[in-house]
């Protein structure tokens, strides 16, 4: 692993879906779970490298294993385990309630140039 970054979320507000109406509860959906991957990737890739680029997703494969209901307290954890041809990141992701996982995969990231601002 080259770098690590675990934060923990309370499963509320717009992280929330009773997917049209169709379950009981309101539940933590699988985008929501996804994009709170997305806030932990930049960092752990900022602690691996220099600055002067920027990143662009290319491939998702994240499984929502287990359920977590309105209110629950969630880490997520994105740990950058490769850099391939300085270019393209490879990160393991997780969302975990304690010991039981909620979901798992993998996150790949290409790095790009960013803009000249001049």
């Amino acid at each position: 692993m080259i770098a690590e970054r675990i934060e923990s979320f309370t499963v509320d507000g717009p992280l929330l879906t009773d997917v049209g109406g169709t379950i009981a509860a309101r539940v933590l959906s699988t985008p929501a779970m996804i994009a709170k991957d997305g806030a932990l990737r930049g960092d752990a890739r900022a602690r691996a490298s220099a600055g002067g680029t920027g990143e662009l997703g290319f491939e998702v494969c994240i499984r929502h294993v287990a359920g977590a209901s309105e209110g629950a307290r969630r880490t997520v954890g994105a740990a950058l385990r490769e850099i391939v041809d300085e270019r393209e990141l490879r990160f393991d992701v997780e969302v975990r309630e304690g010991d039981r996982v909620i979901g798992i995969g993998t996150h790949e990231r290409r790095a790009v140039q960013r803009a000249s601002s001049e």
